[in-house]
């Protein structure tokens, strides 16, 4: 791999944020707002405190929701 693909590999990971608000994890799951917090509270939905704010760390929501698909688990 030379140098100029393993630049571009790079730059495309810095182009997904590695964190998501709890607003934008309900848009994208089609879920209430409160539902995604009271995941994250009771530990369901992996998750970070930053001060005040929760934030989803997008990694582990895919992983997460991959989980749940291929247990058949509810969320």
């Amino acid at each position: 791999m030379g140098d100029e693909e393993r630049q571009e590999g790079i730059t495309e990971d810095y182009d997904k944020p590695l964190l998501l608000r709890p607003r934008e994890v309900a848009r994208m799951l089609g879920i209430c707002l409160n539902q995604i917090y009271k995941l994250a509270e009771r530990g369901e939905l992996p998750s970070v405190r930053i001060g005040r704010s929760v934030r989803i760390p997008s990694g582990a929501l895919h992983v997460w929701l991959e989980e749940k698909i291929g247990n058949g688990k509810r969320v």
